[in-house]
């Protein structure tokens, strides 16, 4: 049997979204006995599992809760309800500069956010030259990343996160941030670490880019799973082609 490197089960995620911002409109507001605040339910009840080798696509539009799931399955946070469980290693890319300390050079940044990735320093060593080379950003490795530009700050994640020897990749919508030349890189090496076998999660609107690299898609409405299946079916589903 394949071994399961994603699990969640009954996960259910909600959000406060207040109305008011200081104190006076707080005081109107319930002067006026309007509500504070409401809830937003990001993900209810989702469950499913994904396996050793598996690359799934989390669909939906925008809202859906697919960004907020792939967070979930990250660490970045916890379900409300319900749990997520992952298997070994788990990296990759779902903010620009997460992981990053603005006042630290790039040198600096590569080995905080190996660390945080479960790399040695030894292991951040061995790769450095390697993760310099293919960010593309010599010149600017000893630059404080707060002068870099979002598209640094990708190129720089993108490759700390592709040498932290992964079992489980996640990439957010994140590479529309890097221009066409290093996006078609970054797609490349996606690829490969596909063909060597990882677990890969992508979340993206790209569907013709998404049915390219993978083979399942979790189709996410309102925070409910509403299909899950070959990513082509899903794809088809949302193009409202069935």
């Amino acid at each position: 049997m394949a071994t399961t490197y994603v699990e969640a089960v009954g996960v259910t995620k909600e959000f406060t979204l207040r109305h008011t911002h200081s104190l006076k409109e707080m005081l109107i507001a319930m002067a006026r006995h309007k509500k504070l605040s409401d809830t937003f339910h990001a993900l209810h009840d989702v469950s499913f599992e994904i396996t050793e080798g598996e690359a799934v696509a989390l669909l939906g539009f925008n809202g859906s809760g697919k960004s907020t799931l792939l967070k979930l399955i990250s660490g970045v946070m916890r379900p409300d309800q319900g749990a997520v469980r992952t298997r070994g290693r788990v990296a990759g890319l779902i903010e620009v500069g997460a992981g990053f300390h603005p006042d630290l050079t790039g040198r600096e940044n590569v080995y905080l956010n190996g660390a945080i990735l479960g790399m040695s320093e030894k292991q951040i060593d061995d790769a450095f030259d390697s993760i310099v080379e293919f960010s593309e950003i010599e010149r600017f490795i000893d630059t404080e990343v707060k002068f870099y530009s979002s598209g640094m700050f990708l190129r720089l994640a993108f490759s700390v996160a592709v040498h932290s020897d992964p079992e489980v990749f996640l990439v957010d919508e994140i590479l529309a941030v890097g221009d066409e030349p290093f996006q078609k890189k970054c797609l490349q090496r996606i690829r490969e670490l596909k063909s060597e076998g990882l677990t890969l999660v992508i979340v993206s609107h790209d569907l013709d880019m998404v049915a390219g690299i993978c083979d399942r898609g979790l189709l996410l409405e309102s925070g409910n799973l509403t299909l899950d299946g070959p990513v082509r079916d899903v794809i088809r589903r949302m193009r409202g082609e069935e």
